[in-house]
C-alpha cells in the first residue's frame, strides 16, 4: 500500500512519525512523509519519500524573541498560533494534494490532522489521526499550561478543563481550515461547533505516548488507541565522537542538559548557571546545544562540561545520572525510558504537563519555570534527584516503559482495523495465481 503521513512542528513532532513510517516501509508499504523542509534530511536519511509541507516553526521562534516569554500563557499562545497557522495554511491545499497523489491511506498528525482529513474527504480515502500527546478530555489534567496546584484536580474537573481546552484549540485552528483549506479544496466548512467538539469519531485515533505516563480514560471509545511512544532508534552503526567517549569514561556518570527546539531561552544565562553549579558542586554535565544555542566561553573553559551538537537520546540517556530538560514529550519519554530522574524547566505549552506526570510518578522533583531557574534552585533540584527513593522510582519506571512497543502496537492496530495489510497477507496476494 501507499501511505502518506502529514506532520509539522519541531523535530520532536516529526521523529516519531518517521519511526512509524520506517516500520510501515519495513512491512512492505511505500511511505511518503510530508513535513517542513527543515526535517527533509531526517525523512530521506531513513529511507522514506519526502514531500514539502509548510511548517517552519524554527524560523518563527528565532524571528520572535518574545514567543517563549508567552509560552506558558494559554491565551497568548493561542493568539500567536492562530495567526501563524492561517499563514502556513495558504500553501497546504496544493502541497497536501501533491503529497497524497496515488495514496491508499492518509495519516495526519497533530495540528495537520484536519488537513489529512480534508484531503481524504476530497479524494475518498481512509484517514487515521495520530497525536503524540493526550489531546482528548479525560480524567487526567489537560495539556494547556496551568498553575501547579491545578494538576491535582479531580477527574470531573479535568474533563471540564479538557473540553474547554479543545474549544480553545479549535478557535486557534478554525481560520486555517474554515477560511483557507476547506474552500481551496472545494469543501464546505466543518459544521459548528467544529470537528473537535466531541470524542466519538468515525476514524481511528492512534495516540503515540505512554499509557503508563498518562493512563487512557475509561470513557474513551474503541476508536482511541494509546499505543506507547514511537521511538526512532539510533542507527546500529552510530559511533560517538572520541571526545565524548573519553569524557564519559573519565569520571562518574554526568548529568544531561538540553532544551531541544526551545529558542530565545536566554542561552547565555542558562549556560552560566550550569557552569557555576558545575564549578561549585564538582558535578559533570553533557550539554546539548539544541536550537537555543547553549554555548559560551565559560562552558568551553569548564572541564566538567562536555558540549555536543546532536547525540541520539536513546543512546545517550542511559549513560547519564539524570537529565535537566524543558519537558518536551520526546525528551521526557527518553529520560524516563532510560530510568533516570529528570529536572524539568518548562518553557512552553505542554511542558508543565509532562513535568507534572514525572513528578506524580516519583521520577522528578517539582518543575522550575525557566524564569525562576537560579543556581540555588538548581542545586536543590540536583540534591533531590540524588535521593535513593527518587532514583529507585525512576529506575522502576524505566523498566516498565522499556516493555512498551509503541510502533509495533500501532502497526498491529492498523492491520486489525483493515487499514493496511500485514506483510504476510500482502505476500500472499502478490503470489496468488
Amino acid at each position: 500500500m501507499r501511505v502518506t503521513i502529514f506532520t509539522i512542528g519541531t523535530e520532536g513532532d516529526v521523529r516519531p512519525l518517521v519511526a512509524l513510517g520506517v516500520r510501515l516501509a519495513r512491512e512492505g508499504h511505500v511511505v511518503t512523509l510530508a513535513t517542513d523542509k527543515s526535517c527533509a534530511d531526517l525523512v530521506t536519511a531513513n529511507g522514506l519519500n519526502y514531500r514539502p509541507l509548510a511548517g517552519d516553526f524554527r524560523s518563527w521562534m528565532l524571528e520572535d524573541p518574545n514567543l517563549h516569554k508567552r509560552g506558558l500563557s494559554a491565551p497568548a499562545m493561542a493568539r500567536a498560533f492562530r495567526e501563524r497557522l492561517r499563514i502556513l495554511a495558504e500553501d497546504w491545499p496544493k502541497q497536501g494534494m501533491a503529497a497524497a497523489a496515488d495514496a491508499d491511506l492518509l495519516i495526519g498528525n497533530g495540528m495537520v490532522f484536519l488537513l489529512a482529513d480534508s484531503i481524504a474527504e476530497k479524494l475518498g480515502l481512509p484517514v487515521v489521526e495520530t497525536q503524540l500527546v493526550p489531546t482528548l478530555p479525560s480524567q487526567n489534567p489537560p495539556l494547556m499550561p496551568m498553575p501547579h496546584w491545578m494538576y491535582r484536580l479531580p477527574g470531573a474537573a479535568n474533563r471540564l478543563l479538557g473540553r474547554l481546552s479543545r474549544r480553545l484549540v479549535w478557535k486557534v485552528m478554525a481560520p486555517a481550515y474554515q477560511d483557507v483549506v476547506r474552500p481551496a479544496l472545494g469543501l464546505a466548512p466543518y459544521p459548528e461547533p467544529g470537528p473537535l467538539s466531541g470524542i466519538p469519531s468515525r476514524h481511528l485515533r492512534l495516540f503515540g505516548y505512554s499509557p503508563i505516563l498518562v493512563p487512557p480514560d475509561p470513557r474513551w471509545p474503541e476508536t482511541v488507541q494509546v499505543t506507547g511512544p514511537w521511538v526512532l532508534r539510533a542507527p546500529s552503526e552510530y559511533k560517538p565522537s572520541l571526545e565524548l567517549t573519553t569524557f564519559l569514561l573519565s569520571g562518574p556518570k554526568p548529568i544531561y542538559v538540553g532544551f531541544g527546539s526551545m529558542t530565545n531561552i536566554d542561552a547565555n544565562a542558562l549556560a552560566r548557571t550550569v557552569t557555576r553549579v558545575a564549578s561549585k558542586t564538582g558535578r559533570r554535565f553533557v550539554l546539548a546545544t539544541g536550537w537555543g544555542g547553549l554555548e559560551s566561553e565559560e562552558i568551553a573553559e569548564c572541564p566538567l562540561i562536555h558540549v555536543v551538537q546532536h547525540v541520539p537520546h536513546d543512546w545517550l540517556m542511559p549513560l547519564m545520572a539524570a537529565a535537566i530538560h524543558h519537558g518536551g514529550a520526546g525528551t521526557t519519554i527518553a529520560a524516563a525510558r532510560a530510568g533516570i530522574p529528570s529536572i524539568v524547566v518548562p518553557v512552553f505549552g505542554d511542558q508543565p504537563f509532562w513535568a507534572s506526570r514525572l513528578q506524580r510518578l516519583g521520577a522528578a522533583p517539582p518543575a522550575i519555570p525557566r524564569s525562576q531557574l537560579t543556581e540555588a534552585r538548581l542545586q536543590r533540584a540536583l540534591s533531590a534527584v540524588e535521593d535513593p527513593a527518587m532514583r529507585r522510582a525512576a529506575q522502576a519506571l524505566g523498566e516498565r516503559l522499556k516493555l512498551e512497543a509503541g510502533v509495533e502496537t500501532a502497526i498491529s492496530t492498523l492491520e486489525a482495523w483493515g487499514l493496511i495489510q500485514s506483510n504476510q497477507t500482502s505476500q500472499a496476494l502478490r503470489t496468488r495465481p
